[in-house]
């Protein structure tokens, strides 16, 4: 490796306390909303019958509320675990895109520490990286940057998620968990919605979850899933063939 390759790789890979303290203050609005909707997950993952170790392991391994809420009702209703992986799978899918977005800016790194922070990635620790760093370049600051981003959003979703896992028993039913997850994941999902290719995959995604909802074991939310991520992929493709056609 030559020398100006090592030094460009030390500048991104050394530590930053200001770069670190300005991802803290970019992500710092969002912790409220992550650990608001952890708490939904959390009283969700008790009150479909998990155990609070079982409920535990779930929040620690799977790292995403989305799947975990896809995933409960199929494990209450006893559906196969083929039908379940599946759909936490398609559900997280989205991570393949974010993880191919974040791998040029870090690809230096070893693999196990690349493996490390994409775990711990989420939809807006993506998003407010790359509107912070939108060039693969390197840059000094950039990790250091992503970690002042992961690692609070991190401790937030867990906190959120173990109170409303050791909390989920005394909730009663008539609080409407069910609602209020939903405007707490909307909090969450506003802010990504960036352009007109996203808008429009969010759209589609919502008219085919409310058309699919009589599909068996929620397939529906799959069907919707994989449909909107398609619309929204191929609407920003097109877009950008028209870009590089009219210059």
């Amino acid at each position: 490796m030559s020398r100006a390759r090592m030094e460009r790789g030390s500048d991104v890979d050394g530590h930053d306390p200001a770069a670190w303290r300005e991802g803290f203050q970019v992500g710092l609005p969002t912790l409220f909303g992550l650990g608001a909707w952890g708490i939904v997950v959390g009283v969700a993952m008790v009150k479909s019958g998990l155990t609070v170790l079982q409920a535990s392991a779930m929040t620690l391994i799977v790292y995403s509320g989305s799947a975990q809420l896809a995933s409960l009702p199929l494990i209450a209703t006893g559906a196969p675990i083929g039908v379940i992986f599946a759909t936490a799978f398609v559900v997280n899918l989205r991570f393949v895109i974010f993880s191919a977005l974040l791998a040029p800016h870090f690809s230096q790194l070893p693999l196990l520490q690349r493996f490390y922070l994409g775990h711990i990635s989420g939809d807006l620790t993506t998003a407010l990286f790359l509107q912070r760093y939108p060039r693969t370049a390197p840059e000094r600051g950039k990790l250091s940057f992503l970690k002042g981003l992961l690692y609070p959003s991190w401790v937030a979703w867990q906190v959120g998620t173990f109170i409303g896992i050791f909390l989920g028993s005394a909730v009663p039913t008539e609080w409407q968990l069910g609602f209020a997850g939903m405007l707490a994941i909307l909090c969450i999902l506003v802010p990504l919605v960036m352009n007109s290719a996203a808008l429009c995959g969010v759209l589609v995604a919502a008219a085919v979850s409310v058309l699919a909802h009589g599909l068996p074991y929620k397939l529906g939310l799959l069907v919707a899933v994989l449909v909107g991520m398609v619309t929204a992929i191929a609407i920003e493709e097109t877009q950008d063939r028209r870009k590089v056609r009219h210059g």
